[in-house]
């Protein structure tokens, strides 16, 4: 991982339930991020929930793996 890469965290199914449901959305309205990606960590799956942590920004971002 490059330094100025943002991190990238696959979220548990805990925490993929508890945005959804904060947010009121459902998977298929987030973003997409491709599965062949090399920001992704190892053992990303397709149908995934990736958190992007940007240092410049105080909100993350969020991605599904397609």
């Amino acid at each position: 991982m490059h330094i100025l890469q943002p991190k990238h965290s696959k979220l548990n199914e805990k925490e993929i339930e508890t945005l959804l449901e904060r947010l009121n959305i459902s998977k298929a309205q987030i973003p997409k991020i491709l599965l062949s990606d090399p920001c992704l960590p190892e053992g990303c799956t397709i149908g995934d929930l990736i958190k992007i942590e940007r240092k410049n920004k105080k909100e993350p971002y969020f991605r599904v793996v397609v």
